[in-house]
């Protein structure tokens, strides 16, 4: 890694702690550079704006989920496993660092509106994952969908939708992590031959 990109991470690690506490719309460029240690002129030499940093920062978490769901779902464990651990990867990375935040919503509504191709291309590129796992479990024998009368790709589809929805929940106060659970436990249940 160069020394500016270097510095670029730097920047993105202090940002977010800085959005987390005051939103989006209340955080400013001074903000930022006072939490990365660095001067205002200093900060505008790698982002032009906060809209830019926060693209940025959106692009980077976005990278780093899919490829730790990647991972999960190449791992052990029966097919339920890995995908509980990779629906956990993805909420861990995109999802519960603003959980905290009295702005989550604000953070989320400000991500589809600065980064939702990046944000669109990670759900897609999640769904083709899953679909995948499924795929391969079903071909093995491991699960069954002709009860269902869906295919894997409508399967994964809907784990990510119903995984969007158990987020919305979360911010309204439910627990993320095992409403998740509670999910791929029913899912577990309905596929399990």
């Amino acid at each position: 890694m160069n020394q500016g990109d270097q510095k670029s991470e730097t920047i993105l690690d202090a940002a977010l702690p800085v959005f987390v506490r005051h939103g989006f719309r209340k955080t400013s460029m001074a903000d930022i550079a006072r939490a990365a240690g660095m001067s205002r002129a200093a900060l505008y030499l790698s982002f032009s704006s906060k809209e830019e940093l926060f693209r940025a920062g959106s692009a980077r978490a976005h990278a780093r989920a899919m490829r730790k769901v990647e991972a999960a779902l190449a791992g052990d464990g029966d097919v339920f496993s890995r995908i509980e651990t990779a629906i956990a990867a993805f909420q861990r990375e995109l999802i519960a660092p603003f959980a905290g935040s009295g702005d989550a919503a604000e953070l989320f509504e400000t991500n589809m509106a600065l980064a939702r191709n990046v944000t669109l291309a990670a759900r897609a590129e999640l769904v083709a994952l899953l679909a995948q796992a499924l795929t391969n479990a079903q071909a093995t024998g491991a699960i069954t969908l002709d009860a269902l009368h869906a295919t894997p790709a409508d399967l994964a589809a809907i784990i990510v939708a119903a995984t969007e929805g158990i987020k919305d929940a979360q911010v309204a106060g439910h627990d993320l992590l095992e409403d998740t659970r509670l999910f791929l436990r029913l899912l577990r249940k309905a596929l399990s031959r």
